[in-house]
């Protein structure tokens, strides 16, 4: 959920745990990727992926490969198939993503269902304040974001073929739900006055107005590969949180960078936007409203309260898992730390939205 650039970027060997038979993929490849042709070399990128990504190099061209994490998984979790469905379903229609080439759901291959896709050429911004862009030119590449997650939310999902990718309707009551259940029920990291008032009004406070998209959960700068020198996306990575919901959720998601400490997920939090020439947070909404044919968004901080109490719902769950000493990430000391800023950022949220 983080952007560690100098973790992150490139390629290395493949990490013990996560090897597997290099020939067998090379055989199914043949079989199943059309033009294929070895020798076969395989590199993982360092990224932090749930799914472990692999670099697929042959002569002639490079592939990218995700799988399911080797070993026993919890139910539904890690779903390579649904990510290759849902890029599938979103080529066919022109938007930006890597062409899957094969899904294997044949665990015999090389021990997890696994799919391989196009390896796209080009940028991934680690640091939403785009400083690798000159200043004059950051407005198109914020347009060009706000471009792409509107033509996400403009399609239909019955008429691509994804009408039961997920649930429709009542996205909130669900998830405020779920998060409020998943918070209450972790005892060992304690409660939080904040989370506590939060969870007795965010279901108070839903929108009347619903709407079902789909959403990828996830779309941050570092989750899209842009034109090695244009303002334009060509593929948006990581749809292993994709399902149907409310887009303005997803949105209002995405717009968080405006408020987010960067040290906690990719965000303009500690900068004023317009010192740096991209569009402040106002012009932003702005811009999906006018990209999607609304003339405003009237409950916008709630969204934003929903998300940050979203993420620290998760971040709570990082802090139980800790002080049992299952934690599984390096960085849980750093989410244990950022978790009181996470419920005061959704606190102002909405005691922006009650005097709304």
């Amino acid at each position: 959920m983080t952007a560690e650039p100098n973790a992150n970027i490139g390629t290395g060997a493949v990490r013990g745990g996560f090897r597997f038979d290099e020939a067998a993929l090379a055989r199914w490849m043949e079989a199943n990727v059309e033009g294929f042709a070895g020798p076969l070399e395989v590199q993982q990128f360092k990224g932090g992926q749930s799914n472990p990504t692999y670099k697929l190099v042959t002569p002639g061209r490079s592939y990218v490969m995700r799988r399911k994490p080797p070993g026993p998984l919890a139910p539904g979790a890690h779903a390579v198939d649904r990510e290759a469905r849902v890029m599938r379903a979103l080529e066919a229609q022109g938007f930006p993503v890597a062409i899957v080439y094969g899904l294997c759901t044949d665990d015999a291959v090389i021990g997890s269902w696994f799919y391989v896709m196009e390896m796209v050429e080009g940028r991934i911004f680690w640091d939403a304040t785009f400083p690798e862009v000159p200043a004059a030119e950051r407005p198109t590449y914020f347009a060009a974001m706000n471009r792409t997650m509107a033509d996400l939310h403009s399609f239909d999902p019955e008429a691509i073929g994804l009408g039961d990718y997920g649930r429709h309707g009542n996205y909130f009551e669900r998830q405020i739900s779920r998060w409020s259940k998943t918070y209450l029920a972790d005892t060992d990291a304690g409660r939080d006055a904040g989370m506590d008032q939060l969870i007795e009004w965010l279901p108070t406070a839903i929108p009347e107005r619903d709407e079902t998209s789909v959403v990828h959960g996830d779309f941050r700068c570092d989750n899209m590969i842009f034109h090695p020198t244009e303002p334009r996306v060509l593929a948006v990575l990581d749809w292993e949180l994709s399902t149907l919901g409310h887009p303005l959720a997803d949105f209002a998601y995405h717009a968080l960078m405006y408020r987010m400490p960067p040290d906690i997920v990719a965000g303009l939090g500690h900068v004023d936007p317009r010192s740096l020439n991209i569009p402040s947070e106002e012009e932003y909404v702005a811009q999906y409203c006018a990209n999607t044919g609304r003339s405003t968004i009237p409950d916008y901080e709630f969204y934003v309260a929903f998300n940050f109490f979203r993420l620290a719902a998760i971040f709570h769950g990082i802090k139980g898992r800790y002080l049992r000493g299952s934690a599984a990430s390096e960085n849980a000391a750093a989410r244990v730390e950022a978790l009181p800023r996470l419920i005061a950022l959704a606190e102002k949220a909405m005691e922006a939205c009650q005097k709304a």
